[in-house]
């Protein structure tokens, strides 16, 4: 980008301080399938504000990297994962004021990103983390009203607001996207792709039905001729097909 003399001159005599202090974070719902559940990536924080609660992994934009390579280094830097997710986009922008407690002197807006990826193993707790881990989403008291707030973490700050916004965001990219195979190893079974809608949808789903919708997909799957071994007779592997979009949509189980 070019700058003319006449902007570089009222860069030098610009004060900042003539404005309310303002720091943008990028956070990261990040979910995956473990045991057939869906899961989320949390962090424990280990200083203040909100130590030792639990929360996405988070962190403030540098000066010279976009808030998206923000999300991306937050995540690596913060749990050790270092595979980048097979899929990311940028969810919703987090403003209202006292969503943190530094606001009494510093504005902290969020920018959250929603990300899905096979099961990248065990995390480690990283820079500013106490802990990290994956949650079942089922696990977590303000998504399971069976449980009591003892049994599991409260995600701190607005965050339960950012997850319950991912999970939707998720859940409906189902329906209209080949995203799904954004959860799978690259070669996959339709029974391992079933399995992710379940988990997302928090649904049982016909195989039958749902092996018939699949195949019938233009572009959705590829068979690659391979077969896996199962209980049963040996289950037909596949790989993503150039779709993205499912025409016509596959409806949760609630919406039909």
């Amino acid at each position: 980008m070019s700058i003319s003399d006449a902007d570089t001159d009222f860069v030098k005599s610009y004060d900042p301080s003539l404005f309310p202090p303002n720091a943008v974070t990028a956070d990261v719902i990040l979910l995956t399938i473990r045991s057939g559940r869906l899961a989320v990536l949390l962090v424990e924080r280990d200083k203040p504000p909100q130590q030792g609660s639990w929360t996405l992994p988070s962190g403030h934009l540098d000066p010279q990297e976009s808030i998206t390579q923000t999300a991306l280094r937050e995540l690596s830097e913060k749990t050790g994962l270092t595979a980048e997710p097979a899929h990311l986009e940028q969810l919703h922008t987090y403003s209202t004021p006292g969503r943190d407690a530094r606001d009494k002197k510093m504005r902290v807006t969020s920018v959250a990103y929603l990300a899905f990826m096979p099961d990248p193993g065990t995390p480690r707790a990283g820079a500013g983390a106490r802990s990290a881990r994956f949650w079942a989403v089922n696990d977590l008291p303000e998504f399971n009203s069976s449980l009591e707030s003892s049994e599991g973490p409260i995600l701190a700050f607005d965050h339960a607001e950012m997850l319950s916004d991912g999970l939707e965001r998720a859940a409906a990219k189902l329906e209209y996207t080949t995203l799904a195979t954004a959860f799978v190893d690259e070669q996959f079974t339709i029974s391992d792709l079933r399995h992710v809608y379940e988990a997302v949808w928090r649904s049982q789903i016909d195989p039958a039905n749902f092996a018939r919708k699949v195949k019938a997909t233009p572009g959705f799957i590829e068979p690659t001729g391979g077969k896996r071994a199962t209980g049963r007779a040996p289950a037909g592997l596949y790989i993503k097909g150039k779709a993205e979009i499912i025409s016509p949509p596959f409806f949760r189980p609630s919406m039909q």
